[in-house]
């Protein structure tokens, strides 16, 4: 049973950056895919990131693209999301999410393991 754990949420205005960080119990990180998903109020979870085991690959939603940058540190057992140029409309809480098979996989929301969130909150 693998266990995640976000960092690095918070408050920021319009244009500004956040990076989160995902860390995870399992020292094998390198067996899964993983990638980051958010809500916002109303709303249905979205597909947000995510990086194929050896971080060869990178998928983002077309909202995100060319703003957010999804990575991963195996030997650290951790993965991040570098936020920057944030929107109102990125506010949301943020899972992080890891799945034993791919990172396509995890495009369609698939995932074993999920974390418990963190708040990112961007004002105008």
């Amino acid at each position: 049973q693998v266990q995640l754990v976000e960092s690095g949420g918070g408050w920021v205005q319009a244009g500004g950056s956040l990076r989160l960080s995902c860390a995870a119990s399992d020292r094998t990180l390198i067996n899964y895919a993983m990638g980051w998903f958010r809500q916002a109020p109303g709303k249905e979870r979205e597909f947000v990131a995510s990086i194929s085991r050896t971080g060869a690959n990178e998928f983002y939603d077309d909202s995100v693209k060319g703003r957010f940058t999804i990575s991963r540190d195996n030997a650290k057992n951790t993965m991040y999301l570098q936020m920057n140029s944030l929107k109102p409309e990125d506010t949301a809480i943020y899972y992080c999410a890891a799945d034993a098979k791919t990172s396509i996989d995890l495009m369609s929301g698939v995932a074993e393991y999920w974390g418990q969130g963190t708040q990112v909150t961007v004002s105008s």
